[in-house]
């Protein structure tokens, strides 16, 4: 089984190297991050439970530092301040914790990078449409499918509908991502 996950693992990074449109649509997010960053945006993220954690990651990646020496990049993620997330969640409901988190705080320029591996969680797709009203550039990480999310923006859809696999492979394009950023930033 150990050597299963593995294998799987490895042929889905493998599928998504091999396509050359989801590789062109990893440029462009990692190239529109770059821009924002370079002209005083935000990176903005968020997910739920594994994905929530991915988010964490990915944003740490970018306050702290990836590979290289820099000064700390900004990057937030929905949903961290619980007090916030509880207050919305009773008053609006959890489909809205996202939504009005990113309505006050997404700014025209930033990116969102809202992580959902079926491509339907409610609150995602509603914050979603919130940054598209303000101008907030969107991609979405999903599975295979894209779900909803791929209908409204553009989606990094990881050719597997495998949970643990999306995840893994998430975690690996935001850190292709990351890499980019610093190297077009920051490497001399």
């Amino acid at each position: 089984m150990i050597e299963r996950f593995f294998n799987e693992s490895i042929a889905v990074k493998q599928n998504i190297m091999n396509d050359v449109e989801l590789m062109g649509l990893i440029y462009q997010a990692a190239q529109a991050c770059t821009d924002a960053l370079r002209n005083g945006k935000k990176i903005i993220f968020a997910g739920n439970g594994g994905s929530f954690a991915d988010a964490q990651h990915l944003a740490a990646e970018l306050t702290g530092r990836f590979l290289l020496e820099r000064p700390s990049l900004p990057a937030i993620v929905l949903g961290v301040n619980s007090s916030s997330m509880s207050a919305i969640g009773n008053d609006y409901g959890f489909e809205d914790v996202y939504a009005r988190e990113l309505s006050a705080l997404g700014q025209e320029g930033d990116v969102f990078l809202a992580i959902s591996t079926s491509g339907n969680s409610p609150n995602i797709l509603s914050a979603v449409t919130v940054a598209i009203e303000k101008n907030v550039t969107v991609f979405g990480f999903t599975g295979y499918t894209g779900g909803k999310l791929a209908t409204i923006c553009p989606c990094i859809q990881v050719p597997s509908g495998s949970t643990p696999r999306i995840q893994e492979s998430h975690i690996l394009i935001g850190h292709a991502i990351c890499g980019y950023i610093e190297d077009q930033l920051y490497r001399k």
